[in-house]
């Protein structure tokens, strides 16, 4: 009972350390309530992708592809609201292209490649018809290029797992790519501001007087996920398989199913933190969320999660991803330079480890 009251209070008691170090270094400058707002605020984003790292990394696995998938639902909103679609059918496009990307990468981890293959090559054939064919001409091309793919790769290459680790990085680089295409390799604006520009913003009525709306979202978005892990059947699959996938498979857990379902939800909570994103910037911008990966596995790990999976929460995120922003708020009121601020981050990633480490050899 103490051990485990001490792994989830570590990470809070390392922030009201943290905060109470550049409070009484720095006074009123830091700690008036303008500056715990706007720290809130520049945490809504990796926040809100991190929640769904912390599935995925619970469960033993881990993407690298966060930071593209949040530059891709971007591009995506901005590419749907220039075509005069409506603010939330562009956002509901974002986060579909997330789920979208999440079904790739799931689908890839558990090793269904063919059927990933025949998708993409039904898409490919499809998109480089269209301008020399009829629509129906295309698709039908596409549908028919993508079933032979799956015929072929049905009796060849059946079942081919891959690490999780091979396969966001592969397509780190693939969703990236994908952004600049469609964005021809520049930003992406909309014909005219909509409400998704007001979700970052504090607003002069209602609850968004208190925190922007994206905040909100933020803590919507990890009472509904730390729900789901605590009380739900998945959420005790989720555990079970990051714990010991062998024996969760052998007492009847759906492995497979249940990663491709975390995968899903853990890569379409970067789709939501894309709409906090184009809200930020406004616009979509192909070459945003550079590096976002690591720090959103740096809070799910600071948060008390173990890389090697089986545990984690979401409050533990949401405190990890706060020592971040503190952090980095802190130094700039100091007014230390960026390497320094980068040192210390590094320096507090590397210690959630070694304390992780060494708590995981005394427990053994």
């Amino acid at each position: 009972m103490f051990k485990t009251l001490r792994t989830r209070l570590g990470p809070l008691l390392g922030l009201i350390c943290i905060w109470l170090l550049f409070a009484a270094l720095k006074g009123e400058s830091f700690y008036r309530w303008d500056n715990q707002r706007l720290m809130l605020l520049q945490t809504a984003v990796v926040g809100t992708a991190a929640v769904g790292a912390t599935m995925i990394i619970i469960s033993g696995g881990i993407d690298l592809s966060v930071g593209s998938s949040i530059a891709l639902g971007t591009v995506v909103i901005a590419l749907l609201l220039r075509a005069g679609h409506s603010p939330l059918l562009a956002a509901g496009g974002g986060v579909v292209a997330a789920l979208i990307c999440g079904v790739l990468i799931g689908s890839l981890v558990i090793g269904h490649v063919g059927r990933v293959a025949s998708l993409a090559v039904a898409g490919l054939t499809a998109v480089w018809s269209w301008p020399r064919a009829a629509p129906i001409a295309s698709i039908g091309a596409g549908l028919a290029a993508g079933g032979a793919v799956l015929v072929a790769t049905h009796f060849t290459l059946k079942r081919v797992a891959l690490a999780p680790f091979i396969v966001t990085l592969g397509m780190w680089g693939a969703l990236r790519g994908t952004a600049k295409g469609l964005a021809d390799n520049q930003a992406v604006y909309p014909d005219q501001p909509t409400w998704l520009a007001d979700l970052m913003t504090v607003s002069q009525s209602g609850i968004g007087r208190i925190l922007p709306p994206g905040v909100w979202i933020l803590l919507g978005l990890a009472v509904l996920v730390g729900g789901v892990l605590r009380y739900t059947r998945f959420g005790r699959h989720v555990f079970a398989i990051g714990s010991n996938e062998q024996t969760a498979r052998l007492c009847g857990v759906p492995v497979e199913r249940t990663r491709l379902l975390v995968y899903v939800f853990g890569v379409g909570c970067a789709g939501i933190a894309s709409c906090l994103q184009f809200s930020y910037l406004s616009m979509g911008d192909p070459t945003t969320a550079d590096g976002y990966e690591l720090k959103v596995i740096a809070s799910v790990v600071i948060g008390g999660a173990s890389l090697a999976g089986g545990e984690g929460g979401v409050l533990g995120t949401l405190v990890g991803a706060l020592i971040m922003t503190v952090v980095d708020n802190g130094c700039t009121k100091l007014e230390l330079d960026n390497w320094v601020q980068e040192i210390v981050t590094g320096a507090i990633i590397i210690t959630a480890v070694v304390v992780d480490r060494v708590r995981h050899r005394r427990e053994t």
